[in-house]
């Protein structure tokens, strides 16, 4: 069972499928049997993507767009439904943030600009499958959000926290308004996921502290579960973490205690 038939694999669409989360959900959907259209700024990227997965049998399609520009989003939305079939799944993945995240540095076009990505974009999406998901009866949308998305997290800085909070209430108001439809909507928030955008931190993470963070794969599993749900059943908020959660573990009274791994 999909979200959009009960006899094939519903078309999911991964905007910011061309690298990290994104790219591990289209791959990890692709294997479940989905079409996948992905979608990312750099064209030779996403192609990379889909010529992953038809070379292991899939069905996919690259569909480059600026996710923050709103007519990227409808044309590429156009697109998918008439080169692989309505879109009965959207997992979107894109994000960003800027390295002056203070306020002291904080520059006002920066800020609109993580705002245009995670949470415009978001809203653009969501609105250009919503048609379709309605008239099917069904849906599956998930939001890739952030651990700063569901707790205040003081190294997201003000941009990105902002922006990701406000997908809570987001994804609430579709699963109020739309969950009457068959369309049900998550809030997927990881925490530190080993990703290129943790290059942008004021300080960069080191080796060893990427290596105990989640792998985009992680992320991409936790999502295939939320989509492969019987129809009906929605999950409304997903927290996934690492066990050695720097999060907690930065702000613990309990002593970190070395020991053999």
């Amino acid at each position: 069972m999909t979200a959009a038939t009960d006899t094939r694999p519903a078309v999911a669409w991964v905007p910011g499928g061309s690298s990290g989360i994104g790219r591990a959900v289209a791959l990890e959907l692709a294997a479940a049997g989905h079409p996948v259209a992905v979608t990312g700024r750099r064209s030779g990227a996403a192609s990379e993507v889909v010529d992953e997965i038809t070379e292991a049998g899939g069905r996919a399609l690259a569909v480059p767009a600026d996710m923050s520009r709103t007519e990227d989003v409808a044309a590429g939305a156009d697109r998918i439904a008439r080169e692989l079939g309505p879109i009965g799944i959207l997992v979107h993945c894109a994000g960003t943030n800027v390295p002056q995240r203070w306020w002291s540095d904080l520059a006002v076009d920066d800020f609109r600009g993580v705002i245009d990505v995670n949470l415009n974009s978001v809203t653009a999406a969501v609105l250009a499958v919503l048609p379709g998901m309605r008239a099917a009866g069904a849906g599956r949308i998930v939001i890739v959000s952030s651990w700063a998305g569901w707790r205040f997290m003081t190294g997201a800085g003000a941009a990105y926290g902002a922006s990701k909070a406000a997908l809570s209430p987001l994804v609430e108001s579709l699963n109020d308004q739309e969950g009457r439809n068959g369309i049900c909507t998550t809030h997927l928030c990881p925490g530190e996921v080993r990703t290129p955008i943790l290059m942008t931190k004021p300080v960069p993470p080191s080796q060893e502290e990427m290596d105990r963070m989640l792998d985009p794969a992680d992320v991409a599993r936790a999502t295939r579960w939320v989509v492969e749900q019987p129809r009906g059943v929605c999950v409304d908020e997903l927290v996934i973490s690492p066990a050695w959660n720097r999060i907690y573990i930065d702000r613990s009274a309990v002593p970190v205690v070395p020991q053999d791994r």
